[in-house]
């Protein structure tokens, strides 16, 4: 004791803090672009259907080449609501972080391209998941341990 203050000690030790991030970090990765991609895959809806306003975007603003924007519109939508939720649950995360990789690409070289970024943190995210996986609290991780070694 030094001054009348006790040496702190540290719960963890180094073994469990990286324990710890190494759940985290991908957690954080999955959940946080998840979220993100989810919000804008709700304002293309109208219910049910995809909105005029989000059609009328990818007509007016988006104009992706190659792509009819009708088809395009659709296809954003879909991959808005599909490939967050599988981040969310940790499974298929390696092909959803592809896949939203890819999208963020076509974001970046087409509509926005003085946001990279903003679409730099995004693709750190996907890479660390397609290079890592989706960490211990994923259902890719629970369905790996089910399945034992190979």
């Amino acid at each position: 004791m030094q001054d009348g203050v006790r040496a702190m000690t540290i719960p963890f030790s180094g073994a469990g803090v990286a324990r710890v991030a190494d759940a985290l970090v991908p957690l954080a990765a999955r959940l946080f672009p998840a979220a993100l991609f989810w919000q804008s895959g709700r304002t293309k809806m109208d219910g049910w259907r995809l909105s005029d306003n989000a059609l009328f975007l990818f007509e007016e603003e988006y104009r992706l080449p190659l792509i009819d924007p009708a088809i395009a519109a659709h296809l954003a939508a879909l991959a808005e609501h599909l490939f967050p939720l599988l981040l969310v649950l940790g499974l298929a995360t390696r092909l959803s972080a592809l896949a939203l990789l890819a999208m963020t690409a076509v974001i970046q070289i087409f509509v926005y391209p003085m946001a990279w970024p903003t679409h730099g943190v995004w693709a750190v995210a996907f890479l660390a998941l397609i290079a890592r996986g989706a960490g211990p609290w994923s259902l890719d991780a629970l369905l790996a341990r089910r399945s034992g070694p190979a």
